[in-house]
């Protein structure tokens, strides 16, 4: 058994990847996707047709709802190759916006079903702002699941356990860059590896405090840098792993234990937290990774919408 084949009796493996021919060689159950993998996808010749055809069936029409068309393509196709769900997500630009958030949502689920595709299928991917929060809560309610993106600290996995949303991505390798770059050569990549990784930790108390107390919430560990990022959290509820790190896995025989459970984090003493706009909005800011990463994500996927937007106006 490689190590892939180990992980999959533990955790539920999504593959991280906008590539949908690669999805047939690892077989993953989910698949999630972004602008930024989105737009590297349709910069290959195999993939540029489907950008032809979104823009040439919809020309005239705004940027937007090309994108979204577009979007939603790429879903189905990655949805003929999977056998779970697909995360498609929200324009990154409407993350202070929750009731933009919430109409681009519905606009989105609304072209997945117009193409016969199950809402149950598919999760709406919003960054994890307040905003994003909120409108996650409204599109929950009327049975639209989320895929909350973009997550970094422990104020925002909590909120959205009580927003009742369907998934969260926590970015472990994100976190993990942030304390080595602010660490610089007082860094010991040992000393930080495993379960001892900041992004590792992070990931295991978020996953630890849903299984304690209840909450439904799935977690899905995102944004590896290492295959031991992977093997430390093996036991979580999904794993969201690019191609080239499945690859990886599948070509190892090292041996693969679970280091999650929600027996063992339900003996823990966890205590409840609750956060309204204002304690959210200060525990967030009071972590200076988090606070910077959100940022810095929220900045990067809307520089690559508007490159894919120049793209598809160039067609």
């Amino acid at each position: 058994m490689n190590q892939l084949q180990a992980l999959k009796q533990y955790t539920t493996v999504v593959a991280d990847t906008g590539d949908f021919h690669q999805l047939a060689q690892v077989q993953p159950r989910d698949a999630t996707t972004n602008p930024s993998l989105i737009l590297k996808a349709v910069q290959k010749p195999e993939y540029a047709p489907l950008l032809a055809q979104a823009v040439s069936e919809h020309r005239g029409q705004p940027l937007d709802v090309v994108m979204d068309h577009l979007l939603v393509r790429f879903g189905q196709e990655i949805l003929r190759h999977v056998p779970g769900r697909v995360s498609t997500e929200v324009d990154a630009r409407l993350s202070f916006d929750t009731a933009a958030t919430v109409t681009r949502a519905r606009r989105i689920m609304a072209l997945y079903q117009a193409q016969g595709v199950d809402r149950e299928r598919v999760l709406i991917k919003i960054a994890a702002t307040w905003e994003g929060i909120e409108a996650a809560a409204e599109l929950e309610r009327e049975g639209i699941h989320c895929n909350l993106t973009l997550l970094f600290s422990f104020c925002q996995a909590v909120a959205c356990g009580a927003a009742g949303v369907q998934l969260i991505s926590p970015f472990v390798g994100r976190i993990y860059d942030w304390y080595k770059k602010a660490a610089g050569l007082q860094w010991v990549e040992a000393d930080h590896a495993g379960a001892n990784d900041p992004g590792v930790k992070s990931v295991t108390a978020i996953f630890n405090y849903y299984k304690k107390h209840g909450i439904r919430t799935e977690v899905m560990g995102a944004s590896f840098r290492n295959m031991g990022q992977i093997t430390a959290l093996a036991g979580c509820d999904l794993l969201t792993i690019s191609p080239e790190l499945l690859a990886q896995l599948a070509a190892s025989d090292a041996p693969l234990t679970q280091a999650l459970s929600a027996r063992a984090a339900q003996a823990m003493d966890t205590p409840v937290v609750h956060y309204n706009e204002a304690g959210f909005r200060y525990a967030l800011n009071e972590d200076a990774m988090a606070s910077d990463k959100l940022a810095e994500g929220i900045r990067a996927f809307c520089a690559d919408a508007l490159r894919l937007e120049a793209l598809m106006q160039a067609v």
